[in-house]
């Protein structure tokens, strides 16, 4: 057992709290993990707000740091080792992952619940993992060995926001070189859409938002073009852009029903609209299904952007290095420290950050 401390959310709405926690020992097939980076993602903040059942929560799900120690059976990673965690990892005998398609694993792996807060109750990791916090227990597969030289503020980012962007173009939609793209949303997830576009070699790649600083960070990390949302319909600018044709590839990453059907109708025929956005409890859409079928094409869900986080972690953090894949400033806007969280997730709301990445000192 070790002690730490963690920032957990007792009360829907209501301020997480940075707490003393005791963590007990990984038990088979699981690993302690001390965290050094965490990004902070909208998800913490849904679940802050009571969109999801299961208090008190350990926050946080994109996480960098070092195996302390590992439960018995495992042999990878091992201590010493730095990782990268992933909030699902296949089980490897589900119906998906028999047929081939682990990413779409119905049984994901994680640890039994070993984090308590400072009242001993047991927490809820979010997503199964928990970072904003000294250490966590997560299943071994769920973390991804990488380079111990690469720094935790960028790597931690990967685990999630990055990799659900990069996946969704990759993975997801499979973008072909010399094609045409629209991101609806240019947060942290739609700007690494829009890296993602740009490692596969589209050559229009259009950045939709409501705020002139995300634009600007759009144009920064690869969009060829970008649209305010407020000065016009950007359904007809992005056709005008694609010489009335519309782009072979869409993607909507904010998860409103409204911003769906731009992205559905801003298509060329037979164009392929990718939902990466989480919609909030009653999001409903009117589908037009003449218009539909008369543009052809297909409307997908992607989670996670159809990884594997075992070969796609490694993938990205190599980009990384090599410089293919932008992840200092602005993607890593602001670094803080453990009791800055409310403060970070305020910032999120008025859209001045893209990620805060709290950093733990080692």
């Amino acid at each position: 057992m070790v002690t730490g401390q963690g920032v957990v959310s007792r009360v829907a709405k209501e301020p997480a709290r940075l707490e003393q926690m005791t963590i007990d020992d990984p038990g088979p097939g699981e690993v302690l993990v001390r965290i050094r980076a965490s990004g902070v993602c909208h998800t913490d903040l849904h679940v802050k707000m009571g969109t999801w059942p299961g208090f008190p929560f350990l926050l946080g799900h994109e996480g960098a740091g070092v195996v302390e120690k590992v439960g018995p059976g495992v042999t990878t990673p091992a201590v010493g080792d730095h990782v990268i965690l992933a909030w699902r990892a296949p089980c490897g005998d589900c119906r998906f992952c028999r047929w081939g398609q682990p990413h779409l694993c119905a049984a994901s792996l994680n640890a039994e619940k070993r984090m308590h807060g400072e009242d001993g109750a047991l927490l809820q990791p979010v997503l199964g993992i928990g970072t904003f916090c000294t250490h966590t227990v997560v299943a071994a597969k769920q973390a991804v060995p990488v380079p111990k030289e690469l720094p935790p503020e960028q790597m931690c980012l990967i685990g999630c926001g990055v990799m659900t962007g990069v996946g969704a173009v990759l993975r997801a939609a499979d973008v072909q070189p010399g094609t045409s793209v629209a991101v609806f949303g240019c947060g942290g997830v739609g700007t690494s859409v829009i890296q993602g576009a740009r490692l596969a070699r589209a050559t229009t790649i259009v950045g939709v938002d409501v705020d002139p600083r995300k634009l600007r960070w759009a144009e920064e990390l690869g969009a060829t073009h970008v649209v305010d949302a407020r000065a016009g319909d950007p359904v007809a600018r992005i056709k005008e852009i694609t010489g009335g044709n519309g782009v072979n590839y869409s993607f909507e990453a904010v998860g409103r029903a409204d911003t769906l059907l731009q992205a559905l109708w801003c298509r060329d025929l037979a164009g392929t609209c990718t939902l990466i956005g989480v919609p909030g409890p009653g999001n409903e859409m009117t589908l037009p299904l003449q218009q539909f079928f008369d543009l052809g094409g297909q409307l997908r869900v992607t989670w996670y952007g159809d990884c594997l986080p075992s070969r796609d972690f490694p993938m990205l953090a190599e980009w990384y290095r090599t410089g293919q894949l932008k992840l200092d400033y602005p993607v890593v806007t602001q670094t803080i420290g453990l009791g800055d969280v409310e403060a970070a997730f305020a910032a999120m709301e008025r859209g001045e950050t893209l990620r805060s990445v709290i950093r733990i000192p080692d």
